[in-house]
């Protein structure tokens, strides 16, 4: 089941970064041939239009292929005959429906967890806070003087106190109201509380705001990490392929769907910065040589780039290679 469970988690993502090319294409009007779920021997298929839909025996993805993609096409509506703009919106929309969807599951997540606020819904069973004589729907607006715009301010505020007392001002039916309440220590974790609990709130809005946020944070952190590989500050040791990846969801459905779904949102991202890397073979390779060949004009040819493309393709496959024996030995043997 696991594998499934990855099987159909990768299908996914990868139909995404397909499907943006496949809407782009038919946006600027370059004649899509076949899209396809899956790869390998055909099982299913159905023409509509000029395209071919078709559901393919291996589970591994899917591709678009458009007239003049990768070889010559007198055609008008081949992708070769498009303009440098329109060329570039296709390559480019793959890995940013990727990055789309990793901001939607993100706020996705953020919705059904609901965000904190700075209003308490109610008391732990120990709370300094209502024995102070707090009350549910207190609105907190300052500690110790503090300004207090969001949970996280609450939480670091008293956290960091270094007394053992606290005021915590809260405004409530339009009143602003002082009180000074003792600090407790959380079981567990020795950090300092007063015991409340905040008032969720679950806005639509808000949560693909913080969405999005969540998706900068994971990408400027994947950024680093590739930066770190490049100059052998991280090891190649550490890269996983589907093997890996196929424990990962394993261990996410262990402990539910909202793992399943952040480490979806990852692999999403991860596979939009990769897409992008200016790498043979990749979407940020073949934009590279797009606007290399619009600079030198038929310096380089159909032929020539088809060639460095496929040497890309071989050397991910060597890449791919390696880090599922890495996995082997690291999943599978041990």
């Amino acid at each position: 089941m696991t594998i499934i469970y990855a099987l159909i988690m990768f299908c996914i993502l990868v139909l995404v970064h397909e499907g943006g090319h496949f809407l782009a294409a038919k946006a600027v009007g370059v004649k899509v041939n076949e899209f396809a779920v899956g790869m390998g021997p055909v099982l299913l298929k159905k023409i509509k239009g000029e395209t071919q839909y078709s559901v393919r025996l291996f589970p591994i993805g899917g591709f678009c292929a458009m007239e003049g993609e990768d070889e010559d096409s007198d055609d008008e509506r081949s992708f070769g005959k498009r303009p440098l703009w329109a060329k570039a919106i296709i390559i480019v929309a793959g890995a940013f429906m990727n990055l789309i969807l990793a901001i939607i599951v993100l706020a996705g997540i953020v919705l059904y967890i609901g965000m904190p606020t700075t209003t308490i819904d109610g008391f732990s069973d120990v709370s300094p806070a209502k024995e102070a004589g707090l009350l549910s729907g207190d609105k907190i607006v300052s500690i110790q003087q503090q300004e207090i715009k969001s949970w996280n301010d609450i939480t670091e505020a008293i956290s960091e106190q270094q007394g053992e007392k606290v005021t915590i001002a809260v405004n409530r039916d339009g009143q602003n109201l002082n009180y000074t309440m003792s600090l407790i220590e959380e079981e567990g974790t020795g950090r300092k509380i007063v015991g409340i609990l905040p008032e969720v709130s679950r806005n639509p809005l808000e949560a693909l705001v913080k969405g999005a946020e969540s998706t900068w944070i994971m990408t400027v952190k994947m950024v680093e990490v590739i930066g770190q590989l490049i100059t052998g500050e991280v090891s190649t040791k550490e890269l996983t392929g589907p093997i890996g990846i196929t424990v990962a969801v394993s261990d996410s459905v262990k402990y539910g769907f909202i793992y399943v779904a952040n480490l979806a949102a990852l692999i999403s991202l991860n596979l939009a910065i990769v897409n992008m890397l200016p790498f043979p073979a990749l979407d940020g390779g073949r934009l590279v040589f797009l606007i290399i060949r619009k600079v030198t004009g038929k310096t380089i040819t159909d032929d020539i780039e088809a060639k460095i493309h496929f040497v890309g393709i071989m050397l991910l496959f060597a890449l791919m290679i390696y880090v599922t024996w890495q996995d082997i030995g690291r999943f599978v043997l041990n």
